[in-house]
C-alpha cells in the first residue's frame, strides 16, 4: 500500500493538541533496512511483511476524510496501544 503524500489536516490538528507537531511530516514506506532494525513493527492493516520481525497488526479507522472528533479518538486509542506494547517490552513509556 502507498503512503499518502501528505498528513491528513485533522490528524495534524489532534497531533499538535498533545504536543506532536507532524505539520511538517509525511508519510513512507519501510524498507526491509528499517524494519529490521526494530523489535517490533506496527502495522495497521497495511500488510508489509518482513521475514524475521515481530509484527503486530492493530485494526484501527483510518482517521483520513474523518472529523476531528473521530480523529481525536482515533489518536487516542492508538496511544492506549502504544503504552500497553511499551508495558508489555518492559519499557518505560514517556511523560505525557
Amino acid at each position: 500500500m502507498d503512503p499518502e503524500r501528505e498528513a491528513d489536516p485533522a490528524a495534524v490538528a489532534a497531533m499538535a493538541e498533545v504536543g506532536a507537531d507532524i505539520a511538517q511530516e509525511s508519510p513512507r514506506t519501510w524498507t526491509g533496512e528499517m524494519a529490521s532494525a526494530a523489535d517490533v513493527v506496527v502495522t495497521m492493516g497495511c500488510g508489509d511483511a518482513y521475514p524475521g520481525v515481530r509484527y503486530v497488526d492493530w485494526e484501527v479507522a483510518d482517521p483520513a476524510g474523518q472529523d476531528i472528533g473521530r480523529v481525536r479518538a482515533i489518536r487516542d486509542e492508538i496511544g492506549a496501544r502504544v503504552r500497553a506494547l511499551l508495558a508489555e517490552l518492559g519499557v518505560d513509556a514517556p511523560a505525557a
